[in-house]
């Protein structure tokens, strides 16, 4: 899996991250992990296409001290639909302006 990981860093400021992403991003059934929705503009076009897969969305994990966002998009709906897939460099970049964002955000040093 391509992944973008943020390593090293305190465990209070992963509390600090928890906090942040259960209130700007979707809980799955595991603690550790969260779904984050990639903004419809930059959807490709067969994941515009498929409304009913939507929310099109990228995952966080969080560990003891690291921060892991996959660089896959998938559908939370239908899982077994073609329209997930790797990003296209502009949902890489939107994924990692949001990890950027949140740790400027939140005054992480890493």
């Amino acid at each position: 899996m391509r992944i973008y990981l943020i390593d090293e860093i305190n465990p209070s400021d992963i509390k600090k991250i928890d906090g942040f992403l259960k209130k700007n991003a979707l809980q799955s059934g595991m603690g550790e992990i969260f779904w984050v929705q990639i903004p419809d503009d930059i959807l490709t076009e067969m994941q515009r296409q498929h409304r009913k897969c939507r929310p099109h969305v990228f995952s966080v994990e969080l560990g003891p001290d690291w921060i892991k966002l996959e660089f896959f998009v998938r559908s939370l709906k239908n899982m077994r639909c073609t329209c997930p897939a790797y990003c296209t460099s502009q949902q890489t970049n939107f994924i990692i302006n949001f990890a950027h964002g949140m740790i400027e955000d939140l005054g992480i040093k890493t």
